[in-house]
């Protein structure tokens, strides 16, 4: 019996790679990968095929034959996260795609009663309407967590004044509000998601959440591997200031000290990512010593 096809958007990045190569590890379907330019590609995928979120000319050729489809925007790119999102969905109804998996956010307006401004995180989620009401046969939302990633990017320690390498940052350092994995892992649950249609096919949420630590969690986990950071916490309204998009960081870190990442409400949805994702998650600590050591 021929295996159904999975098309994989955004197969070059972080989280698109991921699902590719744990669909791959999975065996039950083949694999195609969705990016602006196949002569760059150099993944594991089945297939490759061109396609842009702008085109949904581009997307229906790249989803027809597709029993499922995996959809990510980047905020970072600057793009139009509705339009986009709506043209695959447009895309994937006329390729009959079955089953439709969307990676989203918490809804930070909402749950904060509008105390705080994420928008990277608000406007996707504001986007799993249009999803749900769709008409797929079966969808699910994907929310991904604080990457573990990120201590080699964008939050990787920086010297501090004292001559010590490490974090200042406007967030009590001892509580434990950041739900983090190795965003590889999302690729687990999004496997497993379309292997069990019909538990989580309904409208679904499934959160990926390998830990739940603090800052003080994170410095003695760097510290057992021998790199010995610092932090020094700084008010949000002094962070503010430190240079541009200071603010928005300081919004994300006070929701995420009030709320926590994925909300006090999530519970049940990082059990059910757990349960449905194919293999077990990487630990920090083992994800320091394959990527920091």
């Amino acid at each position: 019996m021929e295996k159904k096809i999975i098309a994989v958007v955004g197969a070059t990045g972080l989280q698109g790679n991921g699902v590719v190569n744990a669909l791959l590890k999975e065996g039950s379907f083949r694999v195609r990968a969705l990016t602006r330019n196949p002569t760059k590609y150099e993944g594991k995928a089945t297939d490759v095929v061109q396609a842009d979120l702008t085109d949904a000319e581009s997307l229906a050729h790249a989803f027809n034959d597709a029993y499922g489809v995996f959809v990510v925007t980047n905020f970072g790119e600057g793009a139009d996260e509705l339009a986009q999102v709506t043209n695959a969905i447009e895309a994937a109804k006329r390729a009959r795609v079955k089953h439709f998996v969307w990676s989203t956010l918490p809804n930070v307006e909402k749950i904060s009663k509008g105390q705080f401004e994420v928008p990277q995180f608000t406007g996707k989620a504001k986007i799993d309407d249009v999803v749900r009401n769709a008409g797929f046969d079966y969808y699910t939302f994907v929310q991904p967590p604080f990457y573990f990633q990120n201590f080699k990017g964008h939050t990787a320690p920086q010297p501090q004044q004292d001559g010590s390498m490490g974090w200042t940052l406007p967030i009590d350092p001892t509580k434990k509000v950041i739900h983090m994995a190795d965003i590889s892992d999302l690729g687990k649950v999004v496997a497993g998601a379309f292997l069990n249609p019909e538990k989580v096919g309904k409208g679904s949420y499934l959160s990926l959440s390998a830990e739940l630590n603090s800052f003080n969690d994170v410095l003695e986990v760097f510290k057992a591997n021998g790199k010995d950071y610092s932090f020094n916490y700084v008010p949000a309204d002094v962070f503010s200031n430190f240079f541009e998009g200071a603010d928005a960081l300081a919004q994300l870190l006070a929701y995420y000290e009030t709320y926590s990442y994925m909300s006090p409400n999530s519970d049940g949805q990082i059990k059910m990512a757990t349960e449905m994702a194919t293999e077990p998650y990487a630990t920090l600590d083992a994800w320091i010593k394959a990527n920091v050591l």
